[in-house]
């Protein structure tokens, strides 16, 4: 009898199997050992996003003390630790520029005083009499050169300006020490609504931390607490479409990051007037031109183009419409921030951050011109004043935050402090102009009238003396 052949399906069953466990088994530890992998490739990626955003951004990571907090025990490092501001002599030379010469005069800390808008502030305050104390850091966003010679001009009429940062909270503290300071005046800030798309933190740093900053000095440290005057913008009305543009418009569509920090400041001051008793103004402006102007303006920078014989940009809207602004007069600005001064009333609340006694004011107010005007006209008046024409490139507004039109309703402001615009585009050019070519040196074409310079004077006098 013959044996029968062994039962091989069993054994061939059990190696299949052992090898499918092998599979599973070798399987299991390669996802494991990829998703370790993988783990710690995104860890790694992560370490180095956040170390160069410390190297490039360190102001938004560092300490929120360093650039929020105001406090004198901050860890900003301040002017006052280095030496370079406090003493003596330094205490006298603040008193000395801060004490009014006229009867119930203000005392104002002006923050930006080496800005376009600061500088003309501080000399019709000093001029009729007020006490003014600037403060500036002097950055590079446009040649610091130019605000340089705001500075000289505003130290030959007795207005001294500290060259520091609106978010040294320490230096803040102590000039509030020195001098219990009737007014603040803040014009400090990033200006600037296509710059926001290059350096965003500058906008944040500046425009939001630099204002809770002063905020918080002046509500928990300042003795008495001043009233706030400050720099808002009319970009804060975006896409707003209702014209003229109103204080009771909806401002909760920014076009731009320098239009959501402004919006965001109104929010801020908002709350430090409710819980903290400060009284607080807004001024949202609207594109302020004149001597002594910014460079990143578009009627600064045409002129320069315009005279060097390099092309400038128009833009036009989609449908071919011109894109127009309420160009406002350096002067007209000045008297509605001088208004706004005069009417502030004084803040309700208790130093050290207590309960404030009452209600406080808070306000807001277009200062504009009342009246748009084409760009491309803006562009035909400086080529009649220059004597000379401009190269043009007309392109499509593009999308980068410029919104087609401005307009200003200033019936608010008129009401409560007399704010009444009245230069027009074609009289504040022709300043700006004169101012140009003598500052700059330049030639032109066509030479601005004597007499025209001597009307200018004689209204710039006024002006400051009001």
């Amino acid at each position: 009898m013959m044996a029968s052949p062994p039962d091989t399906s069993k054994s061939s069953k059990l190696e299949r199997y052992n090898s499918y466990l092998l599979r599973r088994v070798s399987s299991a530890k390669l996802i494991a050992a990829s998703s370790h992998l993988l783990f710690r490739a995104t860890l790694l990626a992560g370490l180095v996003l956040i170390f160069l955003f410390l190297l490039h951004y360190p102001p938004l990571l560092l300490s929120s003390s360093r650039y929020s907090s105001a406090s004198p025990h901050s860890n900003h490092r301040s002017l006052l630790s280095s030496g370079s501001y406090g003493g003596g002599s330094w205490e006298r030379d603040v008193r000395r520029s801060a004490a009014p010469r006229r009867p119930d005069g203000l005392s104002v800390l002006v923050t930006g005083a080496a800005g376009f808008v600061g500088t003309h502030c501080s000399l019709a305050l000093k001029r009729r009499g007020d006490g003014v104390v600037g403060l500036d850091n002097f950055n590079a966003y446009y040649d610091p050169a130019l605000k340089r010679s705001r500075q000289a001009l505003l130290s030959g009429h007795g207005v001294l300006v500290l060259e520091a940062d609106i978010n040294d909270g320490a230096l803040l503290a102590k000039l509030f020490d020195v001098v219990p300071f009737s007014h603040v005046l803040h014009l400090a800030a990033q200006a600037g609504v296509r710059y926001a798309t290059r350096n965003p933190q500058s906008y944040v740093a500046s425009n939001v931390a630099g204002l809770v900053s002063l905020f918080e000095v002046a509500a928990k440290h300042a003795d008495p607490q001043p009233a706030v005057v400050w720099a808002s913008s009319s970009s804060v009305y975006g896409l707003n479409t209702e014209a003229p543009f109103s204080e009771i418009h909806r401002t909760d569509r920014p076009a731009s990051l320098y239009a959501a920090t402004k919006k965001a400041g109104e929010a801020i001051a908002h709350t430090y007037n409710h819980i903290y008793g400060l009284s607080i103004t807004g001024l949202r402006f609207f594109t302020v031109y004149g001597p002594w102007g910014r460079p990143d303006m578009a009627y600064f920078s045409f002129t320069k183009s315009i005279l060097s014989g390099k092309p400038i940009t128009l833009f036009r809207m989609p449908d071919g419409n011109a894109v127009q602004r309420d160009f406002t007069y350096i002067d007209d600005v000045v008297m509605g921030c001088l208004g706004a001064l005069n009417t502030a009333k004084k803040s309700t609340g208790v130093p050290g951050g207590g309960k404030k006694r009452g209600p406080a004011q808070l306000r807001v107010y277009n200062l504009g011109n009342t009246s748009p005007v084409p760009v491309a006209e803006m562009v035909r008046i400086l080529e009649q004043l220059l004597g000379k024409k401009a190269k043009k490139n007309v392109v499509t507004l593009p999308q980068n935050g410029d919104v087609p039109f401005t307009h200003a309703n200033v019936s608010l402001a008129k009401t409560d402090f007399g704010y009444r615009p009245t230069t027009d585009l074609a009289t504040g050019l022709r300043k700006f102009v004169k101012w140009y070519v003598e500052y700059y040196g330049v030639q032109t074409p066509k030479v601005v009238d004597k007499d025209a310079g001597a009307e200018e004077k004689e209204e710039e006098g006024a002006a400051a003396s009001a």
